[in-house]
């Protein structure tokens, strides 16, 4: 079984003005390598936007889910599988995951 205390839900790691109302992609980082070093993976699902993967040491894996919108069976198994793979790997791994605003998708 999955515990939820391996699973961090976020809004969007932004940068620029939205960084004022929304996560700040650097603040992010920063709580990922000081709390889960090496130990984190993050999950975009958000098919509006992405972001450079180099603030998350390239550990992002996206799939593209519109807004309002129930996700494609072929994506949700893809990402089931991939949470899986990682969280089975050590047990100190956890996922972060994000839509935009945190809630929706």
């Amino acid at each position: 079984a999955l515990s939820t205390d391996r699973i961090i839900a976020m809004s969007f790691p932004s940068s620029g003005k939205q960084s004022f109302y929304r996560n700040p992609i650097e603040e992010v980082a920063r709580f990922l390598d000081t709390k889960h070093a090496d130990h984190y993976k993050v999950y975009n699902l958000c098919s509006e936007k992405g972001y450079d993967p180099k603030y998350f040491h390239y550990r992002v894996e996206r799939i593209f889910i519109d807004d309002h919108n129930v996700p494609a069976l072929q994506d949700m198994l893809k990402f089931t599988a991939s949470v899986r793979e990682w969280m089975s790997q050590d047990e100190k791994n956890i996922i972060a995951i994000h839509c935009k605003g945190g809630k929706g998708r």
